[in-house]
């Protein structure tokens, strides 16, 4: 339901310094071949064809000056690594493996195309070489510059406001205070935000006064292209922000999931704004992000959503929920049968330490009695 509402945003150009953790909007191909020259694999000597025993050195290649002229049968020039391979050469013997004495080189018989590296042999001029949808990595960075690239066209980085409701919530660093709390949600939403690619443009605390919740909610889709607040969700006599998010004219999708942790979450859309309710208790406020409002961040710089699911064998015994799936937290080992999920501990929505360590959210389906271990279950890879 959340992709369905999903529109990709407008792509711009980037410079490919800036590119890393971008998603191109648009196919790269090479306008040229790439080496795009024959050049040599080693330091040492280039010779033409035939050439055996000791040859006079008749000039030099080096990286970014070519040796001018062709080299004829019977001679040999001195060649460093990526250096322009001359026409007539037909080989290239390493340094270690040769002789010189008088001006002369003794490289043995080389075998015919040693240590020469072909034009177009990493990329064919025309070819495509990363496709739409990419998620730009350092090598995917370095092809870019590989084929001349300055720029390539990538989706903008969605805007996203976190706000995270509560009376009881105080900024880390202040001083403790009776049935007060350190604030963590906005700083744990925020770097789930950063770590899919999004831009945190707003982040504050509201506190639990229906005012305040539609002031502080009109402001943040005002800016943005994603809402996250988290807190005021369910249906207590404090909890505001559904019916601030109905004031302001967002559009219901859902609210409440058959999900543990997580339940009380809510989605909607103003506009092509998408915004979402997400539990106050710590880990279900992260657990639901990155199940729901992740993939959503996703889809708007046209990655796919679904890139960070597969699957993995239970190391133990879980306990199914009657009427909820689970997400529990696990750490991931690898074993002959693929990789095994072990649960990190405690998994209460309140014990944030939970996720410390936590390679994945794996899935437990609702249910009675128990998944036991060697069950192989879904997983969502925690980035």
């Amino acid at each position: 339901m959340v992709l369905a509402a999903i529109s990709p945003l407008e792509a711009g150009e980037v410079p490919v310094g800036e590119a890393l953790g971008r998603v191109l909007a648009e196919d790269v191909s090479s306008e040229v071949d790439v080496p795009p020259f024959d050049s040599s694999a080693m330091d040492g000597f280039a010779v033409g064809p035939g050439a055996a025993g000791a040859l006079p050195v008749v000039g030099e290649s080096r990286a970014g000056h070519p040796f001018a002229g062709a080299l004829e049968a019977g001679e040999a020039i001195r060649i460093s690594t990526g250096a322009v391979v001359p026409e007539g050469a037909a080989a290239v013997v390493p340094v270690e493996r040769t002789e010189t004495a008088g001006g002369r080189v003794d490289v043995g018989t080389p075998e015919e195309g040693a240590n020469i590296r072909r034009a177009g042999e990493d990329v064919r001029a025309g070819s495509t070489v990363l496709t739409q949808g990419t998620e730009l990595g350092p090598a995917e960075v370095g092809v870019l510059a590989s084929v001349g690239r300055a720029s390539a066209a990538c989706a903008r980085r969605p805007r996203v406001a976190v706000l995270a409701t509560g009376d009881e919530l105080a900024p880390p660093g202040a001083p403790p205070e009776p049935g007060r709390i350190w604030s963590s949600n906005p700083l744990t939403v925020g770097a789930q935000v950063a770590r899919a690619g999004g831009e945190v443009v707003l982040s504050e605390t509201v506190p639990d006064s229906a005012e305040a919740t539609r002031v502080a909610l009109s402001r943040a889709l005002t800016g943005a292209d994603v809402v996250c607040v988290s807190g005021g969700v369910s249906v207590g006599e404090h909890d505001h922000v559904k019916g601030a998010f109905a004031a302001l004219g967002v559009e219901e999708r859902f609210w409440r999931v058959a999900m543990r942790p997580g339940q009380p979450t809510w989605f909607g859309m103003a506009g092509p704004v998408a915004a979402f309710g997400l539990p106050g208790n710590p880990v279900s406020a992260m657990v639901t992000f990155h199940l729901f409002a992740r993939p959503a961040l996703r889809a708007l710089q046209g990655a796919d959503p679904a890139a960070t699911r597969t699957t993995a064998v239970l190391a133990e015994a879980v306990a199914r929920h009657p009427r909820r799936e689970q997400a529990v937290r696990v750490r991931l080992e690898h074993a002959d049968d693929g990789r095994r999920a072990t649960p990190t501990g405690p998994q209460g929505s309140h014990i944030l330490t939970s996720m410390i360590g936590a390679d994945a959210l794996a899935l437990i389906p609702s249910g009675e009695g128990e998944l036991a271990s060697g069950e192989r279950v879904e997983i969502e890879l925690l980035p």
